[in-house]
Protein backbone atom coordinates (compact mmCIF):
# COMPACT_ATOMS: atom_id res chain seq x y z
CA UNK A 1 0.00 0.00 0.00
CA UNK A 2 1.18 3.53 -0.79
CA UNK A 3 2.31 5.45 2.31
CA UNK A 4 1.59 9.17 2.69
CA UNK A 5 4.56 10.95 4.30
CA UNK A 6 4.15 14.60 5.31
CA UNK A 7 7.93 15.07 5.14
CA UNK A 8 7.89 14.11 1.44
CA UNK A 9 5.02 15.95 -0.31
CA UNK A 10 4.07 14.54 -3.72
CA UNK A 11 1.39 15.05 -6.36
CA UNK A 12 -1.96 13.56 -5.30
CA UNK A 13 -5.01 13.28 -7.56
CA UNK A 14 -8.55 12.91 -6.15
CA UNK A 15 -11.18 11.27 -8.35
CA UNK A 16 -14.42 12.77 -6.99
CA UNK A 17 -12.73 15.65 -5.15
CA UNK A 18 -15.99 17.56 -4.69
CA UNK A 19 -17.35 15.15 -2.08
CA UNK A 20 -17.61 16.55 1.44
CA UNK A 21 -15.07 14.11 2.90
CA UNK A 22 -12.73 14.00 -0.08
CA UNK A 23 -12.55 17.79 -0.25
CA UNK A 24 -11.54 17.94 3.40
CA UNK A 25 -8.77 15.39 2.94
CA UNK A 26 -7.56 17.23 -0.16
CA UNK A 27 -7.42 20.46 1.84
CA UNK A 28 -5.34 18.84 4.58
CA UNK A 29 -2.78 17.58 2.06
CA UNK A 30 -2.68 20.92 0.22
CA UNK A 31 -1.92 22.80 3.42
CA UNK A 32 0.77 20.26 4.24
CA UNK A 33 2.56 21.18 1.04
CA UNK A 34 1.31 18.49 -1.35
CA UNK A 35 0.55 19.23 -5.01
CA UNK A 36 -3.18 18.44 -5.02
CA UNK A 37 -5.58 18.26 -7.94
CA UNK A 38 -8.70 16.28 -8.79
CA UNK A 39 -11.90 16.01 -10.75
CA UNK A 40 -15.64 16.19 -10.28
CA UNK A 41 -18.73 16.16 -12.45
CA UNK A 42 -19.63 19.83 -12.12
CA UNK A 43 -18.70 23.01 -10.22
CA UNK A 44 -20.15 23.45 -6.72
CA UNK A 45 -19.66 25.50 -3.56
CA UNK A 46 -17.18 22.84 -2.42
CA UNK A 47 -15.10 22.97 -5.60
CA UNK A 48 -15.11 26.78 -5.41
CA UNK A 49 -13.52 26.53 -1.97
CA UNK A 50 -10.98 24.01 -3.23
CA UNK A 51 -9.95 26.34 -6.06
CA UNK A 52 -9.50 29.16 -3.53
CA UNK A 53 -7.05 26.83 -1.74
CA UNK A 54 -5.04 26.68 -4.98
CA UNK A 55 -6.23 23.18 -5.88
CA UNK A 56 -6.72 22.49 -9.59
CA UNK A 57 -10.16 20.98 -10.25
CA UNK A 58 -11.08 19.36 -13.56
CA UNK A 59 -14.78 19.26 -14.49
CA UNK A 60 -15.72 16.04 -16.20
CA UNK A 61 -13.76 12.88 -15.49
CA UNK A 62 -11.59 12.20 -18.52
CA UNK A 63 -8.57 10.02 -19.22
CA UNK A 64 -6.52 13.03 -20.37
CA UNK A 65 -6.69 14.48 -16.85
CA UNK A 66 -4.33 11.70 -15.70
CA UNK A 67 -0.60 12.33 -16.09
CA UNK A 68 2.50 10.33 -15.23
CA UNK A 69 3.68 12.82 -12.58
CA UNK A 70 0.78 11.80 -10.29
CA UNK A 71 2.33 9.88 -7.40
CA UNK A 72 -0.92 8.49 -5.97
CA UNK A 73 -4.63 8.67 -6.82
CA UNK A 74 -7.49 8.59 -4.32
CA UNK A 75 -10.94 7.16 -5.09
CA UNK A 76 -14.33 7.33 -3.42
CA UNK A 77 -16.59 4.29 -3.21
CA UNK A 78 -18.80 5.92 -5.86
CA UNK A 79 -16.13 5.53 -8.55
CA UNK A 80 -16.74 2.43 -10.67
CA UNK A 81 -14.21 0.41 -12.72
CA UNK A 82 -15.65 1.80 -15.96
CA UNK A 83 -14.77 5.38 -14.95
CA UNK A 84 -12.33 6.73 -17.61
CA UNK A 85 -9.95 8.19 -15.02
CA UNK A 86 -9.95 4.94 -13.05
CA UNK A 87 -9.13 3.00 -16.23
CA UNK A 88 -6.30 5.38 -17.13
CA UNK A 89 -4.83 5.33 -13.62
CA UNK A 90 -4.74 1.54 -13.68
CA UNK A 91 -3.30 1.53 -17.23
CA UNK A 92 -0.43 3.81 -16.21
CA UNK A 93 0.23 1.78 -13.05
CA UNK A 94 -0.26 4.78 -10.75
CA UNK A 95 -0.61 3.71 -7.08
CA UNK A 96 -4.06 4.32 -5.61
CA UNK A 97 -5.79 4.55 -2.24
CA UNK A 98 -9.42 4.45 -1.21
CA UNK A 99 -10.71 7.34 0.87
CA UNK A 100 -10.56 5.18 4.01
CA UNK A 101 -7.01 4.06 3.24
CA UNK A 102 -5.97 7.69 2.86
CA UNK A 103 -7.47 8.53 6.27
CA UNK A 104 -5.49 5.65 7.75
CA UNK A 105 -2.31 6.92 6.12
CA UNK A 106 -2.93 10.44 7.43
CA UNK A 107 -3.25 9.08 10.97
CA UNK A 108 0.36 7.93 10.91
CA UNK A 109 1.51 11.54 10.55
CA UNK A 110 0.03 12.76 13.83
CA UNK A 111 1.21 12.31 17.40
CA UNK A 112 -2.22 11.10 18.58
CA UNK A 113 -4.95 9.86 16.24
CA UNK A 114 -8.49 9.47 17.54
CA UNK A 115 -11.16 7.39 15.77
CA UNK A 116 -14.78 7.43 16.92
CA UNK A 117 -16.84 4.39 15.87
CA UNK A 118 -20.29 2.98 16.58
CA UNK A 119 -23.61 2.39 14.89
CA UNK A 120 -24.96 5.68 16.28
CA UNK A 121 -23.60 8.91 17.74
CA UNK A 122 -20.33 9.19 15.83
CA UNK A 123 -20.81 12.73 14.55
CA UNK A 124 -22.04 14.15 17.86
CA UNK A 125 -19.33 12.48 19.94
CA UNK A 126 -16.63 13.45 17.44
CA UNK A 127 -17.90 17.02 17.72
CA UNK A 128 -17.86 16.91 21.54
CA UNK A 129 -14.29 15.61 21.51
CA UNK A 130 -13.32 18.30 19.02
CA UNK A 131 -14.83 20.99 21.24
CA UNK A 132 -12.87 19.69 24.24
CA UNK A 133 -9.59 19.79 22.31
CA UNK A 134 -10.38 23.29 21.05
CA UNK A 135 -11.23 24.48 24.57
CA UNK A 136 -7.90 23.02 25.69
CA UNK A 137 -6.11 25.06 22.95
CA UNK A 138 -4.49 21.96 21.42
CA UNK A 139 -4.91 23.01 17.74
CA UNK A 140 -6.40 19.69 16.52
CA UNK A 141 -6.90 18.59 12.93
CA UNK A 142 -10.52 17.49 12.62
CA UNK A 143 -12.65 15.70 10.06
CA UNK A 144 -16.27 15.22 11.12
CA UNK A 145 -19.36 13.89 9.35
CA UNK A 146 -21.47 17.00 9.91
CA UNK A 147 -21.21 20.76 9.83
CA UNK A 148 -19.71 21.91 13.14
CA UNK A 149 -20.33 25.64 13.67
CA UNK A 150 -17.23 26.25 15.79
CA UNK A 151 -14.94 25.19 12.95
CA UNK A 152 -17.11 26.60 10.17
CA UNK A 153 -17.68 23.28 8.42
CA UNK A 154 -16.65 19.63 8.59
CA UNK A 155 -12.89 20.06 8.44
CA UNK A 156 -10.27 21.88 10.50
CA UNK A 157 -6.61 21.80 9.52
CA UNK A 158 -4.55 22.30 12.65
CA UNK A 159 -1.27 21.07 14.07
CA UNK A 160 0.13 17.56 14.08
CA UNK A 161 -0.52 16.67 17.71
CA UNK A 162 -4.15 15.50 17.34
CA UNK A 163 -6.07 14.05 14.40
CA UNK A 164 -9.77 13.42 15.06
CA UNK A 165 -12.03 11.46 12.72
CA UNK A 166 -15.17 9.38 12.57
CA UNK A 167 -14.68 5.68 11.89
CA UNK A 168 -17.52 4.12 9.90
CA UNK A 169 -17.91 0.35 9.84
CA UNK A 170 -19.69 0.24 6.46
CA UNK A 171 -17.69 -1.89 3.98
CA UNK A 172 -15.18 -2.34 6.84
CA UNK A 173 -13.61 1.00 5.95
CA UNK A 174 -12.49 1.61 9.55
CA UNK A 175 -10.22 -1.44 9.34
CA UNK A 176 -7.82 0.72 7.31
CA UNK A 177 -7.28 3.04 10.29
CA UNK A 178 -4.40 3.28 12.78
CA UNK A 179 -5.87 4.84 15.95
CA UNK A 180 -4.05 5.64 19.17
CA UNK A 181 -7.37 6.27 20.90
CA UNK A 182 -10.52 4.52 19.64
CA UNK A 183 -14.09 4.81 20.85
CA UNK A 184 -16.84 2.23 20.32
CA UNK A 185 -20.12 3.92 21.20
CA UNK A 186 -22.49 1.03 20.44
CA UNK A 187 -22.84 -1.97 18.15
CA UNK A 188 -26.17 -2.78 16.50
CA UNK A 189 -27.52 -4.24 13.30
CA UNK A 190 -27.19 -1.88 10.35
CA UNK A 191 -25.79 -1.83 6.80
CA UNK A 192 -27.21 -5.29 6.20
CA UNK A 193 -26.64 -4.80 2.48
CA UNK A 194 -22.97 -5.42 3.36
CA UNK A 195 -22.85 -7.33 6.65
CA UNK A 196 -24.39 -10.78 7.01
CA UNK A 197 -25.78 -10.25 10.50
CA UNK A 198 -25.01 -8.81 13.94
CA UNK A 199 -22.26 -11.37 14.57
CA UNK A 200 -20.55 -10.27 11.38
CA UNK A 201 -20.75 -6.64 12.54
CA UNK A 202 -19.36 -7.51 15.98
CA UNK A 203 -16.48 -9.36 14.34
CA UNK A 204 -15.56 -6.18 12.43
CA UNK A 205 -15.63 -4.08 15.60
CA UNK A 206 -13.38 -6.64 17.30
CA UNK A 207 -10.89 -6.27 14.44
CA UNK A 208 -11.15 -2.49 14.76
CA UNK A 209 -10.37 -2.66 18.49
CA UNK A 210 -7.28 -4.71 17.71
CA UNK A 211 -5.95 -1.85 15.57
CA UNK A 212 -5.43 0.42 18.60
CA UNK A 213 -1.74 0.99 19.30
CA UNK A 214 -0.25 -0.93 22.24
CA UNK A 215 0.22 2.21 24.33
CA UNK A 216 -3.19 3.56 23.28
CA UNK A 217 -6.68 3.46 24.77
CA UNK A 218 -9.96 1.82 23.77
CA UNK A 219 -13.06 3.53 25.21
CA UNK A 220 -16.12 1.28 24.97
CA UNK A 221 -19.77 1.35 26.03
CA UNK A 222 -20.28 -1.15 28.85
CA UNK A 223 -23.85 -1.79 27.64
CA UNK A 224 -22.56 -3.54 24.52
CA UNK A 225 -23.45 -7.20 24.83
CA UNK A 226 -20.48 -9.33 25.89
CA UNK A 227 -17.89 -6.54 25.70
CA UNK A 228 -15.25 -9.12 26.60
CA UNK A 229 -15.55 -10.54 23.10
CA UNK A 230 -14.33 -7.17 21.82
CA UNK A 231 -11.73 -6.42 24.51
CA UNK A 232 -10.17 -9.76 25.52
CA UNK A 233 -6.54 -10.05 24.52
CA UNK A 234 -6.04 -6.36 23.71
CA UNK A 235 -2.63 -4.88 24.52
CA UNK A 236 -4.02 -1.36 24.88
CA UNK A 237 -5.72 0.17 27.92
CA UNK A 238 -9.51 -0.41 28.05
CA UNK A 239 -11.89 2.14 29.62
CA UNK A 240 -15.67 1.68 29.93
CA UNK A 241 -18.48 4.22 30.02
CA UNK A 242 -22.23 3.91 30.35
CA UNK A 243 -25.26 4.37 32.55
CA UNK A 244 -25.24 2.36 35.76
CA UNK A 245 -27.15 -0.90 35.71
CA UNK A 246 -26.98 -4.26 37.36
CA UNK A 247 -23.51 -5.70 37.51
CA UNK A 248 -20.18 -3.91 37.43
CA UNK A 249 -20.38 -0.11 37.26
CA UNK A 250 -18.70 1.49 34.23
CA UNK A 251 -15.50 3.49 34.77
CA UNK A 252 -17.36 6.62 33.63
CA UNK A 253 -21.03 7.03 34.45
CA UNK A 254 -23.67 9.66 35.24
CA UNK A 255 -25.38 10.23 38.57
CA UNK A 256 -28.31 12.51 39.48
CA UNK A 257 -29.45 13.03 35.87
CA UNK A 258 -32.23 15.54 35.22
CA UNK A 259 -33.38 17.66 32.27
CA UNK A 260 -34.05 21.37 31.80
CA UNK A 261 -37.06 22.85 29.95
CA UNK A 262 -35.38 22.31 26.56
CA UNK A 263 -34.62 18.66 27.30
CA UNK A 264 -30.91 19.26 27.89
CA UNK A 265 -29.48 16.98 30.59
CA UNK A 266 -27.49 17.85 33.69
CA UNK A 267 -25.63 15.20 35.64
CA UNK A 268 -22.81 14.48 38.02
CA UNK A 269 -19.88 12.81 36.28
CA UNK A 270 -18.85 9.77 38.29
CA UNK A 271 -15.39 8.33 37.63
CA UNK A 272 -14.35 5.01 39.20
CA UNK A 273 -17.16 5.32 41.75
CA UNK A 274 -16.46 8.93 42.82
CA UNK A 275 -18.26 12.09 41.72
CA UNK A 276 -15.81 14.23 39.75
CA UNK A 277 -17.76 17.24 38.44
CA UNK A 278 -21.19 18.55 37.40
CA UNK A 279 -21.98 18.77 33.70
CA UNK A 280 -24.78 20.63 31.92
CA UNK A 281 -25.14 19.73 28.26
CA UNK A 282 -26.25 22.09 25.51
CA UNK A 283 -27.89 19.27 23.51
CA UNK A 284 -31.02 17.30 24.50
CA UNK A 285 -31.65 13.63 25.17
CA UNK A 286 -30.41 10.69 27.22
CA UNK A 287 -28.37 9.46 24.28
CA UNK A 288 -26.26 12.59 24.58
CA UNK A 289 -25.49 11.74 28.20
CA UNK A 290 -23.82 8.61 26.85
CA UNK A 291 -22.01 10.56 24.13
CA UNK A 292 -20.77 13.03 26.75
CA UNK A 293 -19.55 10.23 29.03
CA UNK A 294 -17.50 8.84 26.15
CA UNK A 295 -16.08 12.31 25.54
CA UNK A 296 -15.21 12.69 29.24
CA UNK A 297 -13.34 9.37 29.20
CA UNK A 298 -11.45 10.62 26.15
CA UNK A 299 -10.64 13.90 27.91
CA UNK A 300 -8.95 12.04 30.75
CA UNK A 301 -7.02 9.90 28.27
CA UNK A 302 -5.39 13.03 26.82
CA UNK A 303 -5.13 14.94 30.10
CA UNK A 304 -7.67 17.68 29.32
CA UNK A 305 -8.55 20.02 32.17
CA UNK A 306 -11.95 19.82 33.84
CA UNK A 307 -12.67 23.48 33.02
CA UNK A 308 -12.14 22.76 29.31
CA UNK A 309 -14.42 19.72 29.47
CA UNK A 310 -17.19 21.56 31.30
CA UNK A 311 -17.03 24.59 28.99
CA UNK A 312 -16.94 22.50 25.81
CA UNK A 313 -19.90 20.29 26.71
CA UNK A 314 -21.98 23.17 28.01
CA UNK A 315 -21.50 25.42 24.98
CA UNK A 316 -21.75 22.69 22.33
CA UNK A 317 -25.21 22.98 20.80
CA UNK A 318 -24.93 20.20 18.24
CA UNK A 319 -24.05 19.82 14.59
CA UNK A 320 -26.32 20.32 11.62
CA UNK A 321 -29.09 17.72 11.33
CA UNK A 322 -28.70 16.37 14.91
CA UNK A 323 -31.88 17.55 16.69
CA UNK A 324 -31.17 20.90 15.07
CA UNK A 325 -33.66 23.58 16.08
CA UNK A 326 -34.10 25.52 12.86
CA UNK A 327 -36.73 28.05 13.86
CA UNK A 328 -40.46 28.67 14.09
CA UNK A 329 -42.78 28.05 11.14
CA UNK A 330 -46.49 28.18 10.34
CA UNK A 331 -47.32 30.75 13.05
CA UNK A 332 -45.87 29.00 16.06
CA UNK A 333 -44.65 25.49 15.13
CA UNK A 334 -41.17 24.55 16.34
CA UNK A 335 -39.10 23.12 13.44
CA UNK A 336 -36.41 20.54 14.22
CA UNK A 337 -34.30 18.61 11.72
CA UNK A 338 -32.64 15.30 12.50
CA UNK A 339 -30.47 12.80 10.61
CA UNK A 340 -31.95 9.75 12.39
CA UNK A 341 -32.49 6.89 9.95
CA UNK A 342 -32.16 3.77 12.15
CA UNK A 343 -34.84 2.71 14.68
CA UNK A 344 -32.50 3.22 17.65
CA UNK A 345 -31.65 6.73 16.48
CA UNK A 346 -35.32 7.54 15.90
CA UNK A 347 -36.23 6.34 19.40
CA UNK A 348 -33.49 8.56 20.89
CA UNK A 349 -34.76 11.56 18.93
CA UNK A 350 -38.36 10.88 19.98
CA UNK A 351 -37.35 10.69 23.64
CA UNK A 352 -35.42 13.94 23.29
CA UNK A 353 -38.49 15.57 21.73
CA UNK A 354 -40.72 14.35 24.55
CA UNK A 355 -38.57 16.26 27.04
CA UNK A 356 -39.24 19.56 25.22
CA UNK A 357 -42.56 21.35 25.82
CA UNK A 358 -44.92 21.10 22.84
CA UNK A 359 -48.46 20.10 21.86
CA UNK A 360 -48.59 17.54 19.04
CA UNK A 361 -45.36 15.98 17.78
CA UNK A 362 -45.27 15.72 14.00
CA UNK A 363 -42.60 13.61 12.31
CA UNK A 364 -41.95 13.74 8.58
CA UNK A 365 -39.84 10.66 7.94
CA UNK A 366 -37.96 9.72 4.80
CA UNK A 367 -36.76 6.09 5.05
CA UNK A 368 -33.18 5.57 3.85
CA UNK A 369 -32.62 2.64 1.46
CA UNK A 370 -34.92 -0.26 0.71
CA UNK A 371 -32.54 -2.69 2.43
CA UNK A 372 -32.72 -0.87 5.77
CA UNK A 373 -36.49 -0.37 5.51
CA UNK A 374 -37.03 -4.09 4.93
CA UNK A 375 -34.58 -5.20 7.64
CA UNK A 376 -36.15 -3.00 10.35
CA UNK A 377 -39.70 -2.64 9.05
CA UNK A 378 -41.48 -3.61 12.28
CA UNK A 379 -39.03 -1.56 14.38
CA UNK A 380 -39.63 1.51 12.22
CA UNK A 381 -43.38 1.17 12.66
CA UNK A 382 -42.94 0.81 16.43
CA UNK A 383 -40.68 3.83 17.00
CA UNK A 384 -42.51 6.11 14.58
CA UNK A 385 -45.73 5.41 16.48
CA UNK A 386 -44.15 7.33 19.40
CA UNK A 387 -45.11 10.53 17.53
CA UNK A 388 -48.61 12.01 17.50
CA UNK A 389 -48.70 12.42 13.71
CA UNK A 390 -46.43 10.79 11.13
CA UNK A 391 -45.99 11.78 7.48
CA UNK A 392 -44.03 9.45 5.18
CA UNK A 393 -42.02 10.63 2.18
CA UNK A 394 -40.84 8.19 -0.48
CA UNK A 395 -37.88 5.97 0.40
CA UNK A 396 -34.53 7.59 -0.40
CA UNK A 397 -32.92 4.92 -2.56
CA UNK A 398 -29.30 6.16 -2.27
CA UNK A 399 -27.13 3.47 -3.90
CA UNK A 400 -29.98 0.93 -4.34
CA UNK A 401 -32.29 0.07 -7.26
CA UNK A 402 -34.18 -3.02 -6.03
CA UNK A 403 -37.26 -1.96 -4.00
CA UNK A 404 -37.47 -5.38 -2.29
CA UNK A 405 -41.23 -4.87 -2.22
CA UNK A 406 -40.86 -1.96 0.20
CA UNK A 407 -42.59 1.43 0.02
CA UNK A 408 -43.38 4.31 2.36
CA UNK A 409 -47.07 3.73 1.71
CA UNK A 410 -46.78 0.25 3.24
CA UNK A 411 -44.87 1.66 6.22
CA UNK A 412 -47.51 4.36 6.75
CA UNK A 413 -50.17 1.65 6.98
CA UNK A 414 -48.09 -0.27 9.55
CA UNK A 415 -47.80 2.87 11.70
CA UNK A 416 -51.58 3.39 11.48
CA UNK A 417 -52.10 -0.14 12.79
CA UNK A 418 -50.12 0.91 15.87
CA UNK A 419 -52.80 3.52 16.57
CA UNK A 420 -50.91 6.59 15.34
CA UNK A 421 -52.22 8.90 12.64
CA UNK A 422 -50.01 8.29 9.62
CA UNK A 423 -50.03 9.73 6.10
CA UNK A 424 -48.14 9.13 2.87
CA UNK A 425 -47.66 11.63 0.03
CA UNK A 426 -45.67 11.03 -3.17
CA UNK A 427 -44.01 14.46 -3.31
CA UNK A 428 -42.44 17.04 -1.00
CA UNK A 429 -44.85 19.67 -2.35
CA UNK A 430 -47.90 17.68 -1.25
CA UNK A 431 -46.33 17.05 2.17
CA UNK A 432 -45.74 20.80 2.60
CA UNK A 433 -49.32 21.62 1.63
CA UNK A 434 -50.65 19.06 4.13
CA UNK A 435 -48.48 20.42 6.94
CA UNK A 436 -49.50 24.02 6.24
CA UNK A 437 -53.16 23.02 6.58
CA UNK A 438 -52.85 20.80 9.65
CA UNK A 439 -49.99 21.83 11.97
CA UNK A 440 -51.14 24.03 14.85
CA UNK A 441 -49.50 26.64 17.05
CA UNK A 442 -47.45 24.96 19.79
CA UNK A 443 -46.78 21.79 17.79
CA UNK A 444 -43.28 20.45 17.10
CA UNK A 445 -42.36 19.30 13.59
CA UNK A 446 -39.31 17.09 13.01
CA UNK A 447 -38.04 16.40 9.51
CA UNK A 448 -36.17 13.13 9.87
CA UNK A 449 -33.95 10.97 7.69
CA UNK A 450 -30.54 10.70 6.03
CA UNK A 451 -31.68 11.83 2.59
CA UNK A 452 -32.97 15.24 1.49
CA UNK A 453 -36.10 15.45 3.68
CA UNK A 454 -34.63 18.57 5.33
CA UNK A 455 -35.69 20.47 2.19
CA UNK A 456 -39.31 20.29 3.36
CA UNK A 457 -38.49 22.19 6.55
CA UNK A 458 -36.31 24.68 4.69
CA UNK A 459 -39.14 25.39 2.27
CA UNK A 460 -41.61 25.94 5.13
CA UNK A 461 -39.07 28.10 6.96
CA UNK A 462 -38.55 30.29 3.93
CA UNK A 463 -42.24 30.85 3.45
Amino acid sequence: MYNIDFSKPVKVYFVGIGGISMSGLATILKREGFDVSGSDRAPSEVTDLLEKEGIKVYYGQKAENITDDIAVAVFTAAIHPDNPEYIEIKRRGIPSLTRAQLVGQLMKNYKTSIAISGTHGKTTTTSMISEILLAQDTDPTITVGGMLPSIGGNIRVGGRDFFVTEACEYTNSFLDFFPDIALILNIEEDHLDFFKDLDDIRSSFKKFANLVSEDGTLIINSAIDNTEYITDGLDCRVVTFGLSSEGKEPDYTADNVFYDDMGCPEFDLKVHGKIRMHIHLGVPGEHNVLNALAACAFADAVGAEETAVSKALNTFEGTDRRFQKKGTILNGVMLVDDYAHHPTEIRATMKAAQSVKHKDLWVVFQPHTYTRTKAFFDDFAEVLSMADKVVLADIYAARETDTLGMSSEILAEAVRKKGTASYYFPSFEKIEDFLRKNCQEGDMLITMGAGDVYKIGDSLLNG
